[in-house]
């Protein structure tokens, strides 16, 4: 799937049925995958999502060195044993990161293992500016000394004096916290993170490394003690649902008003996202481990207890995921009442509501950050257009408007999607969607 565009073309309109189980978290795949790095010894992944990105992190793995042996589509067996070092002097390694932001995350083990790294400006998401400050300012307090080529835009980094050290980050970044645990866990000494992202996905992380006889306190809150280690050992770990893929799970499930049943979601580790799209007027029910929601012509969204319209804003972890703020906003289209949706985290994340609107939806761009949507409550269904999609979540939101939507909509740049979502086009056929993958 590498290869060529993909693009995905839609009948809309059709009610849905069946159970659907959600992929391995893509967000914490990407630091998972590059943990592997901090030992010599095997280590079992289970629950790998197989999506572009995860599989592209696995390639650069196997450039590097590492031993990879794919038991099924979902496991995996690392063994970094013999690592080339000098791969990252190569024009295929500059290739290879610069395609794929979570390249950036090899940094932060490479360095506690081998004293060094170098890498090219990452790629990704055209979501805004995304900073690598975090990173690079938690490596340096740990005594690593770090350069910018502004003519080959390579970043190069000498950490042969890691040594523990009280950091407080600018910003509580999920991926800057875990590249700074991995390099502290072998670092000399004591190293105190402040301001720490305390995601689900970092917890896992540190389960995992404590399960490779790292010392690490204060996973899920946002100060960590970790205490460096000469040696880590294997482990097998396995990842969680991906939690993005519930909460469009969900929202597909309001628009099409289908009956759908989310298999394994982990709901102990869903934070506010079942409550935020109740007050949608989504109903669910939790049965064990699943979500069941059941067919509704008709959601209505919440007030807060003074009467005034419901904001929905993005935050960093215990608040709602940025990664779902596109979903909120399409499921709003069909919804009666009012919303104000309010992306604080990244401001170029909106901009993908002019293909909303040209589907008839009615929503308010305010700013970069901020967009009203005026439910239609279904009284006025979206109607089919063609369109690209210019990132993985707002690509399945449009996916999710072209499958309530009259009439047939074309969805270009469908490799953004499967870059996050897992098989998508044939899983949402098995539940009865008309949806057809077309490779030009």
């Amino acid at each position: 799937m590498d290869q060529g565009k993909i693009v995905f073309e839609v009948e809309g309109g059709h009610k849905l049925k069946g159970e659907i189980t959600p992929q391995g978290a893509k967000n914490e795949s990407l630091q998972i995958l590059c943990a592997v790095l901090l030992t010599e010894e095997k280590v079992t992944i289970h629950n790998i999502p197989n999506i572009r990105d995860v599989n592209k992190l696995i390639s650069l793995l196997d450039s590097l060195g590492v031993e990879v042996n794919r038991i099924n589509e979902s496991t995996c067996e690392f063994t970094a044993k013999d690592i080339d070092i000098h791969y990252l002097e190569t024009e295929e390694y500059e290739k290879q990161a610069a395609s794929l932001r979570g390249s950036i995350m090899i940094l932060g083990p490479l360095l506690a293992r081998f004293k060094q790294a170098k890498i090219p400006r990452p790629g990704g998401d055209k979501i805004g500016r995304r900073r690598l400050d975090t990173h690079f300012l938690g490596f340096q307090k740990l005594g690593a000394r770090f350069n910018f080529d502004s003519d080959s835009h390579f970043y190069e980094i000498d950490a042969h004096d890691l040594h523990g050290t009280y950091i407080l980050l600018d910003e509580p970044s999920v991926t800057g916290t875990a590249n700074i645990i991995m390099a502290a866990v072998k670092a000399r000494g004591r190293t105190t993170i402040y301001n720490a992202a305390c995601e689900p996905y970092i917890q896992q992380l540190c389960k995992m490394l404590i399960s490779m006889g790292a010392k690490i306190e204060g996973a899920g809150s946002n100060l960590l003690h970790i205490d460096g280690v000469e040696y880590l050992g294997g482990t097998t770990h396995t990842m969680l649902p991906d939690m993005i893929e519930i909460g469009s799970f969900i929202g597909m499930a309001a628009m099409t008003a289908s009956e759908i049943t989310i298999k394994n979601v982990r709901l102990d580790q869903l934070g506010l996202i079942p409550s935020v799209f109740q007050r949608l007027g989504i109903q669910m029910e939790f049965r064990g481990d699943d979500i069941f929601i059941p067919s509704q012509e008709s959601y209505e969204i919440d007030r807060f207890i003074d009467g005034s319209m419901l904001t929905v804003a993005d935050g960093p972890w215990p608040l709602f995921t940025p990664d779902l703020l596109s979903i909120v906003l399409v499921v709003a289209t069909q919804a009666k009442g009012t919303v104000l949706v309010h992306q604080k985290m990244f401001e170029s994340r909106l901009f993908f509501v002019d293909k909303l609107i040209d589907m008839g939806a009615q929503i308010i761009l305010c700013d970069p950050h901020r967009a009203t949507i005026i439910g239609l409550d279904k009284q006025v269904p979206l109607k089919g257009i063609k369109m690209t999609s210019p990132d993985i979540r707002a690509g399945v939101s449009l996916l999710i408007a072209a499958l309530s939507a009259n009439g047939k909509s074309t969805i270009f740049n469908g490799e953004q999607i499967d870059r996050g979502y897992q098989n998508i086009d044939t899983r949402l056929r098995a539940l009865g969607a008309k949806i057809k993958r077309v490779e030009e």
